[in-house]
């Protein structure tokens, strides 16, 4: 869910959704059969997919259980088989891997003016205009002034896509292309968004710059994406049940084939899988060897703890959630005078007037204390909460408490200083001023309160990490950072679906051209902007190069106020200005993802399926280690309780100057001994590749922990900078099954 918290209606609205799918759907599991790259030379994708399914269930015609053949980027297809027929189909010659279909989940104006990056920043339009966006999401709102497509030519000659929309669905010359997939998941009949996500994405990105857009009158001004001149293809692989893995890959096949640019993909699975049975990391894989970088939300499972982001493949450019400038809040007053700080947004006023405010537990009907105290479904009694506030002890409750026809609610909130969209006068409090208002109610006889209408704040402290945002380290990868990047994911006002409900309830009857969302999903979207902006500077570019320019220019953020560190912002906040001009970067080619796989043990065949040609484990491979995979961040698991002594490998590649000579600088950090040779780089010409070496010593660590700092690469122009991490991880037991 977008919206990070994932209410009772909505679990009531998924059952019943269930209830009505056939029972087919339900019985039947899907299956994704990898297999790697395309093979060169002539090859008939469904004909082999199509033998390899009759050979395995000893069937002449399989048309009822081929569901789709991956074939226009990559090889593979979707299948309805039984367990034991998938795993005779994973033994049989050229298969990486079998795996079920699974469910993964939706990650979700002043931001972009909050980064630097405002409307008279640098702009090559031109170029900028031949840059297609691909987003892989719950569809568009295609007649949303976000995509109208006024001032725009015909689409680029690269396009090769097309406009399968579906039911009243049109394209133009903004939203160039459409494709809706429904091989699993139902997303109903057409690209056309219900539910809201997707359309704020694609605006986020690339939309248009939309004058006076605002929620209800908060957040007023100009609406607009990273790339407001750049072109939009949607890919619809999301429904009300959630996004399936089958579904999501073929939006990879069709996008890589279609000549999209760059992927933005707000999507995750909730936990990290090994990267050949991850469907966004293969084709996430597959993209960037077409020179294609996908970006993508690190996850909304930030409350888990460390260790809960769920995007970790190192050809991801991964991305946090952080706050901007702007805080949304409502003010409690209660009867004594108090006034408290709440976290909702809403227009709605009591013009002064207080009212009297009860707990779920005294206004309830025939639950138990618990359940009536959180005001859960069926709970509270309407002819007691009728003209009154209800106190509710969960989130959520404030749904039960304007079903049963109260005035407006009070709950509590675990994620300070996001504030969400209700359907009516409710303030998120956090528990101690929750605590506070419980105690007022106790302590007179007629307790009363209001709720004044929402505002806007100047928040100084930002940017800050939110809270939902999920953290690292890398489960699957200890020694590659994740996420990568933070960017604006608190309150972000978008493109919306004026079908959809913009409080996620469902008998919230308001509707919206635009909304405010929280999420990964919206930080994600920011940085492909990003991206995209500094590929019309560098059209020539790699995915790594592009990435690695992102991640070394990104501002450093205060750690007193992030107590993660770069387990929750990555390499720092990102920067768009400078991102175009970052001197130098950490490039990865095919040989370098060759020789990462082989180091955390991938063996020849796997390698070579998943690329496609003869690659083989080179020999400095084996005494390879993941830490030495030339990426813009250094990082190293160490044992818990010892000393250690942990070496990185570099090669940076000049893209600022000719002629240039850059020294190294390291931050201080009295438990870190840094060394790095040389301290010198000098470059004689553009292009030209230098390499170094780190070495990084420090005392035992305890338990869970970390060390950081950082070391900056300077010419006087340009500032490199690399966060050096040093961790400990007593969690869970990863258990990597490696083939």
């Amino acid at each position: 869910m977008s919206k990070v918290l994932y209410s009772s209606t909505f679990l009531e609205k998924t059952i019943a959704l269930l209830m009505d799918l056939p029972k087919q759907l339900l019985c039947d599991q899907v299956f994704i059969a990898y297999l790697g790259s395309l093979p060169e030379g002539e090859y008939f994708p469904s004909s082999h997919h199509s033998s390899m399914l009759q050979a395995v269930l000893k069937q002449s015609s399989v048309a009822n259980y081929l569901i789709r053949s991956y074939s226009r980027s990559f090889n593979g297809f979707a299948a309805k088989l039984t367990n034991e027929e998938a795993n005779k189909l994973a033994s049989m010659k050229g298969v990486v891997s079998v795996f079920p279909s699974k469910v993964y989940h939706l990650q979700t104006t002043r931001s972009w003016d909050f980064m630097g990056f405002n409307k008279t920043a640098k702009r090559n339009r031109a170029v900028e205009s031949n840059v297609i966006v691909g987003v892989i999401d719950t569809g568009v709102w295609p007649e949303s002034e976000s995509f109208g497509d006024e001032g725009f030519g015909p689409p680029p000659k690269k396009w090769k896509g097309s406009c399968k929309g579906g039911q009243n669905f049109t394209c133009n010359n903004k939203l160039i292309g459409a494709q809706f997939y429904n091989l699993g998941i139902p997303v109903g009949d057409s690209v056309r968004d219900i539910i809201g996500h997707g359309s704020h994405t694609a605006s986020t990105a690339a939309g248009n710059n939309v004058e006076n857009a605002s929620f209800f009158g908060f957040a007023k001004g100009t609406a607009r994406g990273g790339v407001p001149s750049a072109r939009i293809a949607a890919y619809k692989v999301c429904g009300e049940l959630g996004c399936g893995s089958a579904e999501i890959l073929a939006a990879f096949d069709d996008a890589i084939a279609d000549g999209v640019d760059l992927i933005t993909i707000s999507i995750g699975p909730g936990f990290p899988s090994e990267f050949y049975e991850d469907t966004i990391a293969i084709g996430a894989f597959h993209a960037a060897e077409k020179g294609i970088l996908t970006v993508q939300a690190a996850g909304n499972s930030g409350t888990s703890g460390p260790q809960s982001v769920s995007s970790v493949a190192p050809w991801i450019l991964t991305v946090a959630a952080s706050s901007t400038d702007r805080r949304f809040i409502d003010k409690v007053v209660l009867g004594n005078g108090k006034t408290l700080n709440g976290f909702s947004i809403h227009p709605f006023s009591f013009n002064g007037t207080k009212f009297p405010l009860v707990y779920g537990i005294e206004v309830t009907s025939d639950c138990d204390e618990i359940s009536a105290g959180m005001c859960q479904i069926g709970c509270l009694k309407s002819s007691l909460v009728k003209g009154k506030l209800v106190l509710c002890d969960e989130f959520s409750g404030h749904e039960e408490a304007r079903d049963a026809g109260a005035l407006g609610s009070i709950v509590p909130t675990s994620l300070v200083n996001v504030s969400f969209v209700v359907p009516f006068p409710t303030s998120a409090l956090e528990n101690d001023d929750y605590g506070s208002v419980k105690s007022y109610l106790n302590s007179i006889e007629q307790p009363k309160a209001e709720i004044l209408k929402s505002e806007t704040i100047k928040d100084s402290a930002a940017p800050m990490v939110a809270p939902f945002s999920s953290r690292g380290p890398n489960f699957i990868v200890p020694d590659i950072l994740k996420p990568d990047i933070s960017a604006p994911g608190v309150d972000i006002l978008a493109a919306y679906s004026p079908v959809a409900s913009p409080s996620d309830t469902p008998t919230d009857e308001r509707r919206v051209k635009y909304s405010l969302i929280s999420g990964t999903s919206m930080a994600c979207p920011h940085a492909a902007g990003v991206a995209a902006y500094v590929k019309t500077f560098h059209p020539d570019w790699s995915p790594s190069a592009i990435k690695s320019a992102i991640m070394t220019t990104a501002l450093p953020m205060d750690r007193s106020n992030n107590p993660d560190r770069e387990f929750g912002y990555g390499s720092g906040h990102v920067n768009p200005v400078e991102a175009i001009n970052p001197g130098l970067v950490y490039e990865a080619v095919k040989g370098d993802y060759i020789r990462f796989l082989c180091s955390i043990g991938y063996d020849e065949g796997k390698v070579r399926q998943i690329t496609g040609d003869n690659s083989s484990c080179p020999e400095t491979s084996k005494n390879m280690l993941p830490r030495d995979f030339n990426y813009p961040s250094l990082t190293a698991e160490v044992p818990t309780g010892k000393s250690f002594t942990v070496g990185f490998h570099r090669t940076v590649t000049n893209v600022g100057v000719a002629g240039s000579t850059y020294k190294v600088k390291v931050s201080s950090n009295s438990k870190l001994r840094v060394k790095v040779i040389p301290e010198v780089l000098s470059f004689k010409s553009l292009k030209e590749k230098k390499s170094y070496n780190v070495t990084v010593t420090g005392k035992a660590l305890d338990g869970s922990s970390m060390l950081s700092t950082s070391l900056v690469w300077s010419d006087g122009t340009h500032s490199v900078r690399s966060p050096i991490v040093v961790h400990t991880f007593e969690g869970f037991d990863r258990g990597v099954s490696i083939p």
